[in-house]
């Protein structure tokens, strides 16, 4: 895959219709230990970054795709969402530079800085109950994979598969971070909504990559 800025564009539409399609299961975790509106205001924001990028001139490089979808969740999703995923954003924005194409390690870099943003905002660690627990093991595939010689593709391969078992390590903690925590030990049992939405948004860059 050769991950230009037209190609993390088209990845970013992807991660829209599959937030869209999951919008319910989001919207149904939520409630379960939440408000209720993480698939609602990830939809919106998605479906906002898809129009900037339909009215606008595509930006130059990859940084300013992922600069431009970070602004746009940051003003457009409510919650605490918005904050998260835009720093994330913002952070593998400014981790890739201003290089035309991104390569592996580039990929794996943006993630990696993507997780200290998300913990330097949430002050969230692995065990809380939070996007954390997927996000982490994803970094960590991630790194592994662009250090032995693997592409764009099989880097995020190895995220999406490591954030979707981060996510499913979620259903028996106890929430120590957010509305959840307000649960105390009725928050075990649950998929914790934005791990899940962490994974099923890896998923679809992994799909896009292939």
């Amino acid at each position: 895959m050769v991950c230009t800025a037209e190609s993390v564009a088209a990845a970013l539409r992807s991660v829209a219709a599959v937030v869209a399609a999951h919008r319910d299961e989001l919207v149904r975790l939520d409630r379960e230990i939440g408000d209720g509106d993480h698939g609602e205001n990830l939809r919106r924001g998605f479906d906002a970054l898809v129009s900037r990028l339909d009215d606008g001139a595509l930006p130059a490089s990859p940084s300013a795709v992922l600069r431009l979808a970070a602004t746009t969740l940051i003003s457009t999703v409510g919650g605490t969402a918005g904050p998260l995923y835009g720093t994330a954003l913002l952070r593998a924005s400014t981790a890739v530079g201003d290089v035309a194409v991104l390569g592996a390690a580039e990929v794996a870099a943006a993630l990696g800085s993507a997780l200290e943003g998300v913990v330097a905002r949430g002050k969230a660690e692995v065990g809380d109950k939070t996007m954390v627990d997927a996000l982490t093991p994803a970094v960590a595939a991630a790194s592994s994979v662009a250090a032995t010689g693997g592409g764009v593709a099989e880097v995020l391969e190895a995220a999406a598969g490591a954030a979707d078992q981060g996510a499913g390590s979620t259903v028996p903690l106890v929430a120590r971070k957010g509305r959840a925590s307000y649960l105390g030990e009725r928050s075990a049992g649950h998929v914790d909504p934005g791990a899940r939405s962490t994974a099923l948004i890896l998923r679809a860059l992994a799909e896009a990559a292939r």
